[in-house]
């Protein structure tokens, strides 16, 4: 999307395939779609967030499929496809801090996330930008304690946090790249 008035611009079809590796719930991409046009990057912003809020359990539990253990580069089964505009692409950048860690780093979020797992019975979602492995592992710690409800409210924040990442991305990319490649052209 280079820009939200050519996002505005685009077919339905072209405006889906756009945001669906930025957020793997078809009622989040639902609500953005129908919510054209946007006047500007905000209003975008202000939609996604709106968007999130309203996901419930189901809508949560489908965008978090799209989304890597944190540490994990790897994407559950039947998630989307790999490329560097995809959500293998972005939590790799995303998730830069991990990549430095250190061999008892890894092995303790692995754990961590294998206990969040049993615990809550989903992924582990953090918005990873700009933390390193350390504050990440300290996160997911601090978050074990919550109840099950709670816990969806900061899963919820957090992928507000992540998709306005991605959607400035999207709208920041050069050229009519994108609009090409979610087959506008």
């Amino acid at each position: 999307m280079p820009s939200v008035e050519e996002f505005n611009a685009l077919p339905e079809p072209a405006a889906r395939r756009l945001l669906e590796p930025c957020c793997a719930s078809s009622k989040w991409v639902d609500a953005l779609v129908v919510g054209r046009p946007y006047r500007d990057i905000g209003a975008l912003l202000d939609a996604s967030d709106e968007a999130v809020a309203a996901l419930g359990d189901q809508d949560l539990a489908e965008a978090l499929a799209g989304h890597p253990r944190i540490g994990d580069r790897r994407l559950p089964a039947g998630a989307w496809p790999a490329g560097p505009e995809g959500p293998t692409g972005w939590s790799s950048r995303e998730q830069a801090g991990v990549a430095t860690a250190d061999t008892a780093q890894r092995q303790a979020l692995a754990d961590g996330n294998a206990a969040y797992e049993r615990r809550f019975g989903h992924i582990y979602l953090a918005c990873a930008t700009g933390k390193t492995a350390a504050e990440l592992l300290a996160f997911l710690r601090e978050r074990l304690d919550n109840d099950p409800g709670a816990e969806w409210r900061v899963v919820a924040a957090e992928l507000a946090k992540i998709n306005q990442i991605r959607l400035r991305k999207l709208v920041g990319q050069a050229g009519a790249g994108a609009a090409a490649r979610a087959g506008a052209t």
